[in-house]
């Protein structure tokens, strides 16, 4: 049986107490003798007294309302990456790769799956840019000679420019 806010209780241990609070695994308790303790819902060390009568008036606030919270300061600062579009003529479509060897079975991969772990490197590689411009201890030199291997990197990933559905959103060496 669940406590419920209010309830009184007499603690094997720890004498006569009042529950405070009631969190998703335990319970936070008053005890006269030993103050503030959080009890296991597990625990059965006690007996109950006498039922709560304290109605819980602490405002309720939904998952959605904790996303928009976080969405919102996300977008705020900047964090918000936009979700980026691959072309139509890919959708549904599946990548082959296909072995040399022809005993080999070759490998399918839709090419949606493909397309979001490009993204997601480019992300990675987008927080490593962030960290090292950052970087407290790199020096200015330092910076600038990482951030052409980083340039690097996303000429090395032109390649997959043709998956994107706009041009705004393509990878872009030093070339570019």
């Amino acid at each position: 049986m669940e406590l419920s806010k209010g309830t009184t209780i007499l603690h094997d241990r720890y004498g006569t107490g009042i529950v405070a609070k009631v969190n998703l695994t335990n319970y936070e308790i008053f005890f006269e003798t030993k103050g503030r303790m959080e009890l296991s819902k597990h625990n059965t060390d006690y007996k109950i007294v006498e039922e709560g009568t304290i109605e819980d008036t602490s405002p309720k606030i939904s998952l959605r309302e904790v996303e928009e919270v976080f969405f919102y300061l996300l977008e705020k600062n900047g964090m918000l990456q936009p979700e980026l579009a691959m072309g139509e003529k890919w959708n549904g479509g599946m990548m082959l790769l296909q072995p040399a060897n022809t005993e080999l079975k070759p490998k399918e991969i839709p090419i949606e799956v493909f397309f979001h772990k490009i993204i997601m490197l480019r992300d990675n590689i987008r927080v490593m840019e962030q960290k090292i411009n950052s970087h407290p201890v790199m020096n200015d030199e330092d910076k600038v000679q990482m951030q052409q291997y980083i340039t690097k990197m996303y000429g090395s990933l032109t390649t997959f420019n043709i998956l994107f559905s706009d041009k705004e959103d393509y990878f872009k060496g030093a070339g570019k």
